[in-house]
């Protein structure tokens, strides 16, 4: 049994690597083609930098703060101080699978092999994927940059070209991604509206079947900055169903 809803919850502290070119610290800025992400904010303040075909927009985070948004919505989390974000993505499992593109200059992102190629991270001591990651970091900004302008200025153009080619890179994948969407959230949905179905007649037979689950935290270099991601997929189930 999944996270609630088919969802994925992370934690997620932004990244503090330096400032980019544009004199802003921060995370990576890229796009999910197929999954809804919510931020609540538990700490710090920054900016969540947003990109699709309405224009630029920025919208400011600080503790409390909740956003949301759709597949299409190119982000970028900027860090002014201390930003600490718990992630609530849906389709859980589909981020994770390739779900997100990063904004690559287009000459990256058109072509499949130079994309894997500045997407990947090198296993090797810290120093060394931190490096790579600011790397990765810095050609997204540079592609966002150019999407940004040219789309403030009312040229649609590059952003459509950039979609075009994110769908490009992920429809070899979604076959897989269809079976994990129906192992997770449609198996939750399927399940919720069994229950409902009991309940209407009365049977409560599934509350004798309840069980808690923990599912541990998992270190790893994210794109918008340290994640504590949870296998939600896999918990533990400390209270087995009887037989």
């Amino acid at each position: 049994m999944t996270f609630p809803g088919g969802t994925s919850v992370s934690r997620l502290s932004v990244y503090a690597l330096g400032a980019c070119a544009d004199g802003l610290e921060g995370g990576t800025p890229h796009v999910h083609t197929a999954s809804t992400e919510a931020y609540v904010v538990v700490g710090g303040r920054g900016a969540l930098r947003t990109l699709d075909l309405n224009g630029p927009r920025e919208t400011e985070l600080r503790a409390g703060s909740t956003v949301w948004f759709t597949p299409g919505t190119i982000h970028r989390a900027v860090n002014h101080g201390g930003l600490e974000v718990v992630v609530v993505m849906s389709n859980a499992g589909l981020p994770e699978a390739g779900d997100a593109v990063m904004t690559f200059p287009p000459e990256i992102v058109a072509d499949p092999e130079r994309y894997a190629e500045a997407a990947a991270l090198p296993d090797g001591p810290p120093e060394v994927v931190e490096a790579a990651v600011v790397r990765r970091r810095e050609l997204a900004v540079e592609g966002f940059l150019r999407l940004s302008g040219s789309t403030a200025r009312g040229d649609l153009d590059p952003l459509r070209s950039f979609y075009d080619s994110a769908v490009a890179l992920v429809r070899p994948r979604v076959a897989r991604w269809r079976e994990i969407w129906e192992d997770t959230v449609a198996r939750e949905a399927r399940r919720t509206a069994a229950v409902l179905d009991a309940l209407g007649d009365g049977d409560g037979a599934h509350l004798g079947e309840s069980a808690l689950m923990e599912s541990p935290p998992q270190e790893r270099w994210g794109m918008c900055g340290h994640l504590r991601a949870h296998d939600v997929a896999h918990p533990t189930v400390h209270t087995p169903r009887p037989t």
